[in-house]
Parts: C-alpha cells; structure tokens; sequence
C-alpha cells in the first residue's frame, strides 16, 4: 500500500456535476465489455445512459488515475485493471513504478 506521503490525490477543479456511483460503473462495465477498444466518442455513444460529456471525462479521468484504464495515444480506452496482478505487483516491490523509475533515473 502506499503511503500518505506518496499518495496523490484525485482532485478535479470547477466540476459542474459529479458523478452517481451507478453511472461510474455503468462506464467502467461498458469498457470491460467491449469487443474492440474504443475511444471516447464511441465509448460515449454506447453507453446506454445518456449523462453530461463534462461528467464522463470526469470518470474517464478518475479510472485513468486509479489505474483501472489506460487511453492509448491513438485514444482508445483499455481496461488495465485486474485485483490478481495488483495483488502480484504489490507483493513484488521491485516491480512498483517508483523503483523502476528510480533505476531509470539513476
């Protein structure tokens, strides 16, 4: 686990509308359970609530920051997360990012 000194904190500024809990896993299951990776827009247009776009880039950026997705740089939207490799990670410390970083750097 992290500790309270490295652990950054999800804190969007001047949001309008903060997401229900349902409609974050409403995004979260139609990335899981999509056939191909999507991008935004179609990720948008399939899910089957409509919401704010404002309050779905708000969810997109909070799943980026817990580490459940990760938006490629062709821009589509990949479900990264998975409790059996966290739980792997975590019992293996040489292989957090921050050590892996550190090696890089020095």
């Amino acid at each position: 686990m992290k500790s309270a000194k490295t652990l950054q904190l999800f804190r969007p500024t001047k949001v309008l509308r903060y997401p229900r809990l349902d409609t974050v896993l409403m995004v979260e299951e139609a990335i899981q359970k999509a056939e191909d990776y999507p991008t935004k827009a179609q990720l948008y247009r399939s899910l089957p609530k409509k919401m704010m776009y404002q309050t779905f880039n708000l969810i997109l950026d909070y799943l980026e920051h817990a580490g459940k997705i990760h938006i490629a740089k062709n821009g589509e939207i990949i479900w990264v997360w998975g409790p059996e490799i966290v739980d792997y990670y975590m019992k293996h410390p040489e292989l957090h990012w921050d050590t892996i970083k550190r090696k890089i750097n020095t």
